[in-house]
């Protein structure tokens, strides 16, 4: 097993003592040739050219949608780590309002970690805030795990850490759930919880299905839905398009 297994295994066991804190410096603190940006683990699978795309619903009933896209381009991340660029796009009639790329890379067991954000949001077909942007190994903010190699209930991690901006946290909190969504009827789901000490109010319950991954978010506070449409294969071409094209650019 190697040393960063080893590792994840203690820390994110129940009762060993190892915080979530300790968990998410691991990926700043271990060899980058230990990650890979193959993510395969079932629960939050990174194919190049999968496209993912969500319908969601406000809290005051308004309908936005939302275009996640594994690309085929990869980056290098600060602290070292090659992570898969997925591209993350949420529009309205067709209007981007938000533009995301994000890196994901996979260690040695199997668990998922998330390096870091380039995000934009836009008023009016300008760029009005970067807010939440970050990169592991910049300013001291470190990655974080997004989906462990074997999750199991009670499992708590930190999912990205970049102190005031980026500090969301994650817990798995069943697993056998059932949802029906527009894309289909899916069982034996994993759920987690998704929270930040940034706005305590915040709280999502995240569905996933192994080899499909997120299938439908419910804002526990506000009642917000996103639920997935379909899952599809797009062209090499356009998954690399995906990757290149500067946020707010139609890909």
């Amino acid at each position: 097993m190697p040393r960063l297994a080893i590792a994840l295994t203690c820390c994110l066991v129940a009762l060993t003592g190892c915080g979530a804190d300790h968990v998410a410096t691991k990926a700043t603190d271990t060899d980058p040739s230990e990650f890979t940006a193959e993510v395969t683990n079932p629960w939050f699978p990174l194919e190049p050219g999968t496209r993912w795309t969500y319908r969601e619903t406000t809290e005051d009933g308004e309908a936005l949608d939302v275009i996640v896209t594994a690309t085929s381009v990869t980056r290098e991340i600060a602290n070292g780590v090659t992570a898969r660029v997925v591209r993350d796009t949420v529009t309205r009639d067709g209007e981007v309002l938000e533009d995301t790329l994000d890196w994901y890379a996979q260690d040695g067991a199997g668990t998922v970690w998330y390096l870091g954000e380039d995000t934009a949001e836009f008023e009016s077909g300008k760029v009005a805030t970067r807010e939440g942007s970050f990169e592991a190994g910049v300013d001291a903010a470190r990655a974080g795990v997004i989906m462990p190699a074997s999750p199991e209930v009670g499992t708590s991690y930190r999912q990205e850490f970049y102190k005031g901006h980026a500090e969301d946290e994650g817990e798995v909190l069943a697993t056998g759930r059932h949802a029906t969504v527009p894309a289909g009827d899916y069982r034996d789901l994993l759920l987690t919880a998704d929270t930040t000490p940034l706005e305590p109010d915040v709280l999502e319950h995240k569905y996933y299905a192994s080899e499909v991954g997120l299938v439908l978010t419910i804002d526990k506070e506000t009642g917000g839905r996103e639920e997935l449409l379909s899952v599809t294969q797009v062209s090499p071409a356009e998954a690399r398009r995906a990757g290149e094209a500067r946020l707010g650019e139609a890909y």
